[in-house]
């Protein structure tokens, strides 16, 4: 089966980069929205990383820490979700979920480079660089938070629109490209074709026969 020369993928990018956009404006206008939209960020992240982080990790133990990591952010996540859809008046949380937003934040990423570290020094874990690098700004955006004291949801708010706006300008630019070879397509099943002559095939003569080189002939005596 050939592949197909065309896909509306474009129009899928085009709508995600809308809601996107729409997405990011409300969260910066409603605290709920970023306590949904956080805890299910830390549920997925969570979720995702089960069964591929407990089936290659080497050893019981970091197993075990890895699990109880992902539970605890699991546990957290949902509590966020709750929040932001039960403990709102008007867009705005009420106290003491206002309040305890930024210790949320905090405990999962201080959290999550503490697990890490002690992956990597006690246990002999191995890494690469991009990760070191994510892990330790885990560990700075934890303090950061922790001692933020008048930090909001609705700071994070604005960081979440910038990210969206960003994330729909990356998924125009790739619909349009899919949109430009869709009308590439369609120009070609609709531009009439030319009927080609078959050239007509000229019969070549046949050729004279070369005169054989006449040979002295020998004669034995």
């Amino acid at each position: 089966m050939t592949k197909p020369k065309y896909g509306y993928g474009w129009a899928l990018k085009f709508a995600l980069a809308a809601i996107l956009v729409a997405v990011g404006i409300y969260m910066v206008l409603s605290e709920d929205v970023v306590y949904i939209i956080t805890g299910i960020t830390i549920v997925l992240f969570s979720v995702i990383r089960v069964y591929p982080l407990l089936k290659t990790l080497n050893r019981e133990v970091l197993r075990t820490i890895n699990l109880i990591e992902i539970l605890v952010g699991v546990v957290l996540g949902g509590i966020m979700i709750y929040a932001g859809f039960t403990q709102s008046d008007n867009g705005q949380l009420t106290a003491p979920w206002s309040g305890l937003y930024r210790w949320f934040l905090a405990f999962f990423f201080y959290m999550r480079g503490l697990v890490f570290f002690v992956s990597t020094t006690f246990f002999d874990e191995k890494t690469e660089v991009p990760k070191f690098i994510f892990h330790v700004i885990a560990l700075t955006l934890g303090a950061i938070f922790a001692v933020w004291a008048d930090f909001e949801a609705k700071t994070l708010g604005w960081i979440f629109m910038f990210v969206s706006i960003g994330g729909a300008l990356y998924l125009s630019f790739d619909g349009y490209g899919g949109y430009r070879k869709y009308r590439e397509y369609s120009k070609s099943i609709n531009t009439p074709k030319e009927k080609v002559k078959d050239p007509k095939v000229e019969k070549e003569l046949p050729k004279p026969m070369e005169n054989e080189v006449e040979q002295e002939e020998t004669y034995i005596s």
